[in-house]
């Protein structure tokens, strides 16, 4: 083996650390992304699934909150929290989940489809994955009109669901007119949805916050395995291409 003399060693060594600059200052974006949209909340998810387990029970902060929010209860917030935590059920996003399917499908957006269905497939086994793991049962502070699900309450499937439709439509119109109006509803929506499960005390505020963080990491991490926007890309450089376009490599070996 030829032993590289220290001035040869030198240049490798900052022609290394140019290309590493070149390549952050060019992934940046992506890199912080990837930091806040997965990594954090897969750091958060692991924290609060990790004490649940080791000591079967509510955080101190929990039964505080749930009871601060028990404390607004009237009788028409009893009738409206019933009657919206209905809109972050499965059994209601998952007509929702059809619509925009069929539309994705009739413009061909094939990777949008299939990111669309891999997030909300996925949050679902997800969900009950955990749920069946940790087993933690629900709170049961005080008497409520509203009956305990018999599932398991963490991490919150209301929440999750909530969640992955709000970031998954983001993602599908991301840099586009639609993106803002949509991530503020979307927000308000899933912090509505959080409220309604308190309210009605069937989850403990971290079973909340874990179905976001899960649901967020889940739902940012398979956008940049998927790519629902790369076909969006290949056509501005392509006028030629088309919705179901396969990767780059791929166009190239089939030409």
């Amino acid at each position: 083996m030829e032993i590289k003399s220290p001035s040869n060693l030198g240049k490798l060594l900052r022609s290394f650390v140019s290309f590493f600059k070149q390549v952050l200052i060019a992934h940046w974006r992506s890199l912080l992304t990837l930091l806040v949209g997965v990594y954090v909340p897969l750091q958060i998810f692991e924290l609060l699934a990790v004490e649940i387990w080791q000591n079967q029970g509510a955080f101190p902060w929990d039964e505080r909150i749930l009871l601060a929010v028990h404390g607004t209860a009237s009788t028409q917030l009893d009738v409206f929290a019933a009657t919206l935590t209905k809109l972050g059920s499965f059994s209601i996003a998952f007509p929702i989940a059809i619509l925009l399917s069929l539309r994705l499908l009739l413009q061909r957006r094939w990777r949008s489809l299939i990111y669309l269905i891999t997030a909300l497939l996925g949050s679902a086994i997800i969900n009950n994955a955990a749920k069946t793991f940790l087993h933690r049962v629900r709170p049961h502070l005080w008497e409520s009109f509203y009956p305990l699900p018999h599932s398991y309450a963490f991490p919150s499937g209301h929440a999750m669901t909530s969640m992955t439709i709000a970031v998954a439509l983001i993602v599908l119109t991301w840099n586009s007119f639609w993106c803002l109006p949509i991530a503020i509803v979307g927000s308000l929506y899933a912090i509505a949805i959080a409220w309604t499960r308190l309210y009605l005390g069937v989850h403990f505020p971290s079973d909340i916050l874990a179905g976001w963080m899960v649901s967020l990491a889940w739902t940012v991490g398979i956008a940049f395995l998927i790519k629902p926007h790369l076909t969006k890309a290949i056509a501005e450089n392509n006028q030629s291409a088309k919705e179901d376009s396969l990767l780059p490599e791929e166009t190239a070996t089939s030409n």
